[in-house]
């Protein structure tokens, strides 16, 4: 199965700043926005549902994440994700721990079985997560998987034929999965990052966001999403291993993660991320 470069496609991003609808944890806003910028996006966090179904039709890639959900967002969120399935427009949706909450739990795997064309695109999630929403398991503790990825990755390959989408779980090895209706199952695994990532809020949240930005940038391209999103995991993952060598604790591993985010040349992203096809 042929491949598109990690390099071609952080330079794609950087050229053609594609614009990402975030309906996000309010944990997590200021950093999810700081990441896109950095790495050559640009945010929106437009939740209100008498917006966000506009917003979602315009908007190169959407992210849905179900942290911390109020009331008004979850209308934006069904809102944005019809929007997005009638435009074609990429979304991926982050299941923050999907498991141990019914509300959250009942939203993200609602969308999965939902109408032609509103399934998410791509799923972002740590192991415990994708096995929780696989129905396998009952979640992390709290927002940390107490789950391998390896182990997980059974319940990836159910999401991603469930789906007909891409699905990503992170940890120290990050996996991602596509199992289309024709062809062959494709598994790719990314090892880069530092431990350091796991201490600093948002990491994994933000890497939803700029994974639905390198869906957006790569469809308007015809590349596949498989590759975007290894992509975006290639990048956030480089960006953590040159912030881990310089960073004293989380609070300077943070600054010297966006800087890497921003500052990383494609070729140095693909050079500091070990992708294998298995």
């Amino acid at each position: 199965m042929s491949t598109v470069p990690v390099t071609r496609l952080v330079a794609l991003v950087r050229e053609t700043t594609p614009l990402v609808h975030c309906l996000t944890n309010s944990v997590v806003r200021e950093i999810t926005a700081d990441v896109l910028l950095a790495a050559g996006a640009a945010p929106a966090m437009i939740d209100h549902p008498d917006e966000a179904g506009d917003f979602a039709g315009v908007a190169s890639g959407v992210l849905v994440n179900v942290g911390n959900p109020t009331a008004e967002q979850v209308e934006g969120m069904h809102a944005a994700v019809a929007a997005a399935g009638a435009a074609g427009t990429p979304w991926v949706l982050d299941p923050v721990a999907v498991g141990g909450l019914a509300l959250r739990t009942q939203l993200a795997t609602g969308w999965l079985d939902g109408a032609p064309g509103t399934a998410p695109t791509a799923i972002r999630a740590n192991a415990s997560e994708a096995v929780a929403l696989a129905g396998t398991g009952a979640g992390g503790r709290g927002v940390d998987s107490t789950d391998d990825v390896a182990a997980a990755e059974p319940a990836a390959r159910e999401l991603a034929r469930r789906t007909g989408g891409v699905v990503a779980v992170s940890g120290p090895r990050d996996l991602v999965v596509t199992a289309p209706d024709s062809g062959a199952t494709r598994t790719t695994w990314i090892e880069s990052g530092h431990p350091l990532l796991q201490k600093v809020i948002g990491t994994g949240c933000s890497l939803g966001a700029l994974t639905a930005a390198y869906l957006g940038a790569a469809r308007a391209e015809g590349i596949d999403d498989h590759d975007a999103v290894v992509a975006a995991h290639a990048h956030v993952g480089a960006a953590g291993t040159v912030a881990g060598r310089a960073a004293s604790g989380p609070g300077s591993f943070a600054v010297a993660w966006l800087d890497a985010l921003h500052a990383l040349t494609p070729a140095e992203i693909a050079d500091l991320a070990a992708v294998t096809d298995a």
